[in-house]
């Protein structure tokens, strides 16, 4: 399953450390952001991504986090 969400993450520190903590919910996941995408994309590929988990963790960081359909 693979799961795309749009953010305002701008930086690679940024990112980096977003991925490190969303490793916790999917420890055997494939995360990756692209930065270069208007739309700050974060792709997540697991057996089952945790949507509403992924939005809320990008939330307590102060980032806005959505899902794209």
């Amino acid at each position: 399953m693979i799961e795309v969400f749009k953010t305002n993450v701008l930086g690679r520190q940024e990112s980096q450390h977003m991925v490190q903590r969303l490793l916790e919910y999917c420890p055997q996941g494939i995360i990756s952001f692209d930065l270069e995408d208007c739309d700050k994309i974060l792709r997540v590929e697991d057996v089952y991504v945790p949507k509403v988990k992924i939005v809320l963790l990008l939330n307590s960081y102060g980032y806005h986090c959505e899902v794209l359909n």
